[in-house]
């Protein structure tokens, strides 16, 4: 059956709705944008050829789908994107944290993995919009198409929304909003109606400060606006398998899953708003430990207490070798060295690396 073409006030009717429906189902922005991505496209591509993607391949990965929407999912002639706010009360508390015994967790990491959370409400989004759009149709059934993603798929989220009107793309590779600072999640609807597109903010509103780019630990940035993912302390403690290079060690400071630096030094992030999102509340005291406790838990403690967490991504090699690196760097006391000890012979090569250059660290005690 031949789709049944909307009129451009049915359209612009619908994409008020879809705001008004995203804000109820708990989003607080979405916008609409369509799906060229040149310019992006050429950034992302030098990006890839001068290696600072590390070992993430699936960013060189799927060709050019990640640039091309309409590759992607054939026919999608726009994007929805949406932002969810994350940042908690408990969790901006951990800015003014000194204690280098107590364990950094990257703040969008202490509640429940958002995935399902954001997956579940935009595919609720676009049932509604399916059925809005054959309402205004007058045809039962018509060939549209929505298709949901959340950090899943080959898609450039951030460039998107910012053409959606969301925000501004800031030094730190982050998306920005006057409004929100950087503490948010996006998703996107991928769909083949033509919805009238929203203008992008074009101007950017880093000016001349490099508080991001002066506070990152490991000096991961290149230049503004061009992160070395192989130095990022993300990627270190997530995503890279094996050893941390030796000489990044000591930067990571207490830092054992993400970091959040150069967004904490965004003087933007003064305006993030704390989440009323239960998902999102710190869970099992992540917030205030303390990194000899969370070095203690078995294999088993570690599977029960990350169900349905982020962090269930390092696993637990890779937990158990941040920890080392974080005790490696915590002032030196008979706990921390007794706690060390007690891995030194761990079934894991990697984290007896990690604890024996963590020891070496306290060989003057």
């Amino acid at each position: 059956m031949p789709q049944t073409p909307l009129s451009e006030n049915a359209l612009q009717t619908l994409a008020d709705q879809i705001k008004i429906w995203g804000k109820e189902m708990g989003f607080q922005a979405l916008g609409i944008t369509d799906i060229e991505l040149g310019v992006h496209e050429a950034r992302l591509q030098d990006w890839l050829d001068k290696g600072l993607h590390g070992d993430l391949g699936y960013m060189a990965q799927h060709g050019s789908k990640r640039s091309h929407p309409e590759e992607l999912i054939p026919g999608t002639l726009r994007v929805i994107s949406a932002r969810l706010d994350y940042l908690t009360v408990e969790a901006r508390e951990t800015d003014n944290r000194e204690d280098a015994d107590h364990a950094r967790v990257s703040r969008y990491a202490m509640g429940r993995d958002y995935h399902k959370l954001i997956r579940k409400r935009l595919s609720k989004l676009a049932e509604k919009i399916e059925a809005a759009a054959q309402e205004l149709s007058g045809e039962a059934t018509i060939p549209n198409q929505f298709r949901a993603f959340v950090d899943s798929a080959p898609v450039l989220e951030r460039a998107l929304a910012e053409k959606a009107g969301l925000g501004w793309i800031g030094k730190n590779t982050m998306l920005m909003s006057r409004e929100a600072g950087s503490y948010f999640f996006l998703g996107e609807i991928y769909t083949n109606l033509p919805l009238p597109i929203d203008q992008p903010d074009d101007k950017n509103n880093c000016g001349k400060c490099t508080a991001c780019l002066d506070v990152c630990p490991t000096n991961a940035f290149v230049s503004p606006y061009v992160l070395d993912a192989k130095k990022c302390v993300s990627y270190l403690t997530i995503e890279l398998k094996g050893s941390i290079p030796e000489e990044l060690r000591a930067p990571i400071g207490n830092r054992i899953f993400g970091c959040d630096d150069c967004q904490s030094s965004c003087p933007w992030n003064r305006f993030a708003k704390p989440t009323d999102e239960l998902d999102f509340q710190p869970r099992h005291g992540l917030n205030t430990a303390q990194l000899i406790d969370l070095f203690n838990w078995s294999e088993e403690e570690f599977l029960d207490r990350t169900a349905g967490s982020a962090i269930r991504r390092s696993g637990y090699e890779g937990w158990l070798r941040n920890i080392a690196v974080a005790l490696g760097n915590a002032p030196s006391s008979i706990p921390v060295i007794e706690a060390l000890k007690q891995r030194a012979d761990d079934s894991s090569e990697v984290v007896q690396e990690h604890v024996k250059w963590a020891l070496k660290n306290h060989s003057s005690l």
